[in-house]
């Protein structure tokens, strides 16, 4: 009884805004996610303008909105992002890796195994579909593991629940455990200019995100606009030395485009069922931290590298936020854990496509 009087009352509350003009529904979208991103500021939440956008597309998705982002628009996000983790692979990192490729091989080996593991195991139980699972899973960067999973069928909603919990939980537990190991209060937080003076630079960061767009389309590679803006990136960045200039504004438009396409495409059902799955989502992602915790503390006594350091490079994610905490904490090697990082990341991107297609096939089998 009461189920069916409840249906009626989501309905009309979603058809009330289903009902209002697209110019309406964005101007809500913009001032609900301006809002949530404040509070997350306040709240100190890592990547606010990516989850604050998501979390405001979600209300308005599931209240009946119609507004999607434009494909354009979310194409060129995407290429700004692959232009960005172009940006933070260097020859030294390729040259560290080299150096003590058999540890760090090691241990991204294990932690990739670990999070199939848990991937695997939250499909058997049922609690999620299987690529979906298995990308929720993966370690690396969670943007680019939710724009990945869209291209091999994938829940992208219930993807990007599991990637930015997991961001959230290990960006605020790295955090804590880095301010209680090592004192960081004389360490000064640089002012963050949202526009700097336009330059040419910029120009050119644009044409790789579009010209790379172009070309993984043309390769028909998954996820073309961010591999495609990736790979050119790459060769330019370490061929020629070429720095993308990307100043905040950009970034933070392009991390709220990908907040909004995601957050828009929840419905009622798909959010009651990631609440249904919350518990064992928490459960794989203190699992694995626990994993990789014990993999740096490994590390640490084998080949005698500060626990810091082991702790931050071994950490599941997210490589940007990781980033972020390894270069404001004194003595930590920010070399070794950007190497363990990236590496992570490259090899999760060789392997992550072949084995969502095997493992779709099973599934299907």
């Amino acid at each position: 009884m009461d189920q069916t009087s409840q249906k009626p009352q989501e309905q009309k509350t979603a058809s009330r805004l289903s009902h209002a003009s697209p110019p309406l529904q964005w101007a809500l979208l913009f001032v609900l996610s301006a809002l949530v991103v404040v509070l997350l500021e306040l709240a100190s939440v890592p990547a606010p303008l990516l989850i604050g956008p998501m979390l405001a597309g979600i209300v308005i998705g599931v209240s009946g909105g119609a507004v999607r982002v434009p494909t354009p628009a979310f194409g060129l996000a995407q290429g700004v992002i692959g232009c960005l983790i172009a940006n933070s692979v260097s020859a030294d990192i390729l040259g560290l890796f080299y150096a003590s490729w058999p540890p760090i091989l090691g241990a991204v080996m294990a932690t990739l195994a670990a999070s199939g593991f848990l991937g695997w195991l939250i499909s058997r139980l049922r609690i999620l579909p299987g690529t979906t699972a298995l990308w929720g899973s993966a370690p690396g960067a969670a943007a680019v593991m939710v724009l990945m999973a869209g291209s091999f069928g994938a829940d992208q909603r219930l993807v990007a629940v599991m990637q930015y919990l997991r961001v959230i939980i290990i960006s605020l537990s790295a955090s804590l455990i880095a301010g209680l190991w090592i004192d960081t209060t004389r360490v000064d937080v640089p002012d963050i200019i949202w526009f700097p003076p336009l330059q040419t630079g910029l120009l050119v960061t644009l044409a790789v995100a579009i010209g790379g767009a172009s070309l993984g389309k043309v390769l028909r590679l998954p996820s073309p606009f961010f591999l495609g803006a990736m790979f050119i990136g790459m060769a330019l960045h370490l061929g020629t030395g070429l720095e993308f200039d990307l100043p905040p504004w950009l970034l933070g438009m392009s991390y709220a485009m990908i907040g909004w396409h995601v957050g828009l495409g929840f419905t009622r059902p798909a959010l009651h069922h990631a609440m249904r799955a919350l518990p064992q989502i928490l459960g794989s992602i203190a699992a694995l931290l626990i994993f990789c915790a014990g993999l740096g503390w490994l590390m640490s006594r084998m080949l005698g590298i500060d626990p810091m350091t082991a702790y931050l490079a071994t950490s599941p994610g997210a490589m940007e936020t990781i980033a972020i905490i390894a270069a404001a904490t004194a003595k930590v090697d920010l070399s070794f854990v950007m190497a363990m990082q990236t590496s992570r990341f490259m090899i999760v991107l060789l392997i992550g496509p072949p084995i969502a297609r095997l493992f779709a096939r099973r599934m299907v089998n």
